[in-house]
């Protein structure tokens, strides 16, 4: 549509600047046929003057149009005004001028300034007029009456007809400014849709590195939680084995470093597959809990208990995964930290959230301070608080020197299924 726009505009552009050269050359050619007819010896001469004179006008008018002479300039103007002027002189001397002189009805709309148009308009219907009677002056009554009404005629279709051209030429205008204004729209719609491309990649970016800094941590949280613990355990049972004075003793506990091996082997492998702990494939969380804590007094020597509150309901095997993994750490750090003689864990359902609370009253230390209690990779309490984080919960810790240590998870009640 646009190809199409260019082409009427260039069109109109090649008939400004070449369309006069033709009209006169057309002109002068019928006035030379005529010669002797209409056309006297002393009308010859004079109008090879006038037509030099044309010439040169339409000459000093290409050559305005080329440096880019715009539409209604004062050079326009008086380009028009001295073509109509010439071309009624010319059609003093031959009527058949009018061909040079129809041209004044192209193009006053683009030369002239508004109010001047009906003015140039008029003026063209005089000198065609009077090509059409026949030639300047009228001659007679007669002449002059049909000079009259022939401007009548060319006044009253100019006027209409300049009418509707304008309205004509405002709508172009006004299609013109609406096509422009799309473009304008398609453009900034291309660079926004280029932008979000870019803004989706660049999501899409941020969340492959998340998942996989995600993906880490969990890794991280589930060596510390499985293979670093094991290996704690197993350590500590082999330098039991190796301090046994009896041969029972020692074989019981390397029997246990072997169960522990074994353990910390399939945790680790369950861990790489992405899967819950072990210990909550075949038993509920209680169950679990239950275990893990009998399992830490037979390890450690140290009574502890399991009580749960509230009315035990079925959870999210990722809220439940979450616990277990939470009272493990804090069963690991109070049995190796902690010197405890007596450890209690609490599970309690409540409304909408359960809590999970492991409590010891071995000798306790400063938060205020940085303890050794916190492993050097920062997965200890930091890793059961990423845990609870990442379920919307919360892990707090109290603890005094002297006065043991109490290890308090919450999380979302998120029911199984």
């Amino acid at each position: 549509m646009t190809d199409s726009r260019i082409t009427v505009e260039e069109g109109w552009e090649r008939f400004y600047r070449w369309g006069p050269y033709g009209a006169l050359g057309l002109s002068v050619l019928l006035s030379l046929l005529t010669f002797g007819i209409i056309t006297t010896p002393r009308g010859l001469y004079v109008g090879g003057v006038l037509v030099t004179a044309a010439v040169a006008l339409q000459v000093w008018r290409g050559r305005a149009l080329r440096l880019g002479d715009p539409p209604g300039s004062a050079g326009g103007q008086v380009y028009y005004w001295m073509r109509a002027a010439l071309a009624f002189a010319l059609n003093w001397i031959n009527p058949f001028f009018g061909v040079y002189a129809v041209l004044g009805y192209f193009d006053p709309g683009r030369l002239l300034p508004g109010r001047a148009v009906r003015a140039g308009l008029l003026a063209t219907a005089v000198i065609m007029a009077g090509s059409n009677m026949g030639g300047f002056p009228p001659q007679g009554a007669v002449s002059w009456g049909a000079f009259g009404a022939l401007f009548v005629l060319h006044g009253s279709l100019t006027l209409v007809f300049g009418h509707l051209g304008g309205r004509e030429e405002e709508r172009a205008r006004a299609r013109a400014a609406t096509i422009e204004e799309l473009e304008r729209a398609n453009t900034h719609l291309e660079q926004a849709l280029r932008d979000n491309a870019a803004l989706q990649n660049m999501l899409v970016v941020q969340a492959r590195e998340a998942g996989v800094t995600q993906e880490r941590q969990r890794l991280a949280a589930e060596i510390h939680d499985t293979i670093a613990q094991g290996l704690t355990g197993i350590i500590t049972q082999l330098q039991a084995a190796t301090a046994a004075t009896d041969e029972a003793t020692s074989r019981a506990h390397v029997t246990r470093a072997a169960t522990l091996a074994r353990t910390s082997l399939g945790e680790a492998r369950r861990s790489v597959q992405n899967l819950g702990p072990g210990a909550l494939e075949h038993h509920s969380l209680a169950e679990a809990l239950k275990k893990a804590v009998d399992a830490w007094t037979e390890e450690f020597g140290v009574q502890a208990m399991f009580t749960i509150t509230g009315t035990v309901e079925p959870l999210h095997e990722e809220v439940e995964a979450t616990l277990l993994r939470i009272a493990q750490e804090a069963l690991a750090n109070a049995g190796r930290h902690a010197e405890a003689g007596r450890v209690g864990v609490t599970l309690s359902y409540m409304d909408d959230e359960v809590t999970l609370d492991v409590r010891d009253d071995g000798r306790g230390f400063d938060l205020r301070v940085p303890h050794p209690r916190e492993s050097p990779g920062g997965f200890g309490l930091g890793g059961m608080r990423a845990r609870a984080a990442r379920l919307a919960g919360t892990v707090d810790v109290e603890s005094e020197p002297g006065q043991g240590t109490a290890v308090s998870a919450r999380v979302p009640l998120v029911r199984h299924g």
